[in-house]
Parts: structure tokens; sequence; C-alpha cells
């Protein structure tokens, strides 16, 4: 039942791509009273990693570090999706300069999220595979509202998650979790993901879950900001690096992988499968 919810609305989706929007798909609110920001994801109907929303989910990354909040909750507008992770449009049969430009934001946007100087907590309101749980994963805390599913399920896709997004994953995961949980491509409802340590929370709505992000972000009003900054990107440093050296060779891997004509007839046959299951619903 769920799997096939999400599955129509990526449907819905697919079949209206965004190229351009005059419509901010963020919005950033802070709290007068924590001091605390709340970044909303707002692309209908299931926040689509596509080019723009990644340029305004940077901007905003961007915009709370630079306002001094005392923290960043990430979350969704919607009520099922928190996101569905890569635009598959954006990678099917694409055009040249967009997905250059596509990749090299998806690249900027996990650096500004991984590497924030603020604490970091997602409120995770509905179903995040593949990219979504790559937002999730790169933040500090997760709380996750139940009867959903999280995970990286590119393997499903015939896609390979690059290193990056497996460092977010290890750094949450031990490493034969994790390097199971990838191969396999598998998705864990909000109780398993609780039980393998995938979030730290569960909530019985998005409000609680934001209630619980506010109360973790509060754990550190008594830290020095500075040396809390500083110890927080040492021990992301390597995985921060290790991107930042290898930009260009990660931007051409994914090119030549994306590009291969198995892959694109797999992306096809799949978008096909969502329509299919979308007209039945």
């Amino acid at each position: 039942m769920m799997r096939s919810k999400v599955l129509s609305l990526v449907a819905r989706a697919a079949s209206n791509r965004m190229m351009s929007t005059a419509t901010k798909l963020t919005t950033v609110e802070v709290n007068d009273k924590t001091g605390i920001a709340t970044l909303t994801m707002n692309r209908p109907p299931v926040n689509g990693l596509n080019l723009e929303l990644l340029q305004d989910l940077k901007s905003s990354i961007d915009e709370v570090e630079g306002n001094k909040s005392r923290g960043l909750i990430l979350t969704s507008s919607s009520s099922t999706i928190f996101s569905a992770g890569l635009d598959i449009l954006e990678m099917y049969k694409p055009d040249k300069d967009r997905i250059r430009a596509f990749w090299t934001q998806l690249q900027e946007t996990w650096l500004a999220l991984y590497g924030s100087s603020v604490p970091t907590a997602a409120a995770i309101n509905g179903h995040s595979p593949a990219g979504g749980c790559l937002l999730a994963t790169s933040c500090e805390y997760r709380v996750m509202v139940p009867n959903f599913t999280i995970g990286l399920n590119e393997t499903q896709l015939g896609i390979v998650a690059p290193k990056w997004f497996m460092a977010s994953f290890l750094s949450v995961l031990p490493q034969r979790e994790a390097e199971r949980a990838l191969n396999q491509g598998r998705m864990f409802t909000t109780e398993e993901a609780l039980k393998v340590g995938l979030i730290d929370e569960t909530a019985n709505s998005k409000e609680e879950a934001i209630e619980k992000c506010v109360a973790f972000i509060g754990t550190f009003a008594k830290v020095n900001p500075l040396a809390r900054s500083l110890t927080k990107q040492q021990f992301r440093a390597a995985d921060l690096q290790q991107l930042q050296n290898e930009r260009q060779q990660d931007l051409e891997k994914f090119l030549f992988f994306v590009n291969q004509p198995a892959v694109q007839k797999g992306l096809g046959i799949y978008l096909e499968g969502l329509k299919k299951k979308a007209k039945k619903q």
C-alpha cells in the first residue's frame, strides 16, 4: 500500500518536469525564541531533487549559516514524502549541459549540508528513499514519523551510489550493516531504521518530530559554538575533502555511467512502470 502510493506520486512528478521556476522551492523560518531555523522542502508532489530544488536547498543552507541560527532542521511540506530522491527525469535522456549542472549542484548541496557549521537535524515526515536518505543521513540527528520507509535503494534501480553517498550512510550505520543494506538496496521501515540506528528517534507527527529535533539542538546550548563546529568538521573532514579532491572525476564517472545504453534503458523501463502503476490507482 505505502509503496504503491509512493510510486503513484513519483509518476505524477515524472509527468510534469519542472525545468525552471519562479517560485522558491524551499522556505526558511527562524524561531524567535529558540533561534533555530526550519528549512522546508516544497516541490510537490514528492520533493524530487531536480536542479532547481538543489539550488534552493544550497541557497537556504547558506542563508541559515549566514543568519547565525543556533541550528537547522530539515523537513518537508508533504504529509507523506520527505524526499523521493533524485529526479529521474534529470538523468533520463539528459541534456548535456543541464546534467552537468545538476550533478555539480548535488555535490555542492551535499558539501554544504554535511559540512554545515551549525547543528543539523532531519524531521522525516514521509518516505525517504535514495537522495532523500542522503539528505537525512547528512544531518547529525534524525527523527522519523511511523509507517514510512528510508534507505539508499540505488541498486534496485541499476544505479551505483557514489562514495560520498556511502560516507553519509557510514557516518550513521556500522560498515557491515551499511554494506549489506546498500548492496540489497534495502528500504527500512521506521521501526527497522530505529532498531539499526539509521534514525535516532520516532515521533507521532511532524510537529512532534520537529520538537524532538529542537530538543537535540538544545543539548548544545552550553557548548561553545566554535569548538562544537570545529569538532564536527574534524570528524567529517576526510569525507568532505575526498569529494572536494575528486569532484571532477566524480562528475565524469557519473556522466559516463548515466549515459550507458543499459542504464538509460533501465531508467526508461522504470519510468514506464511508474506511469502504468499510477494509472491503476
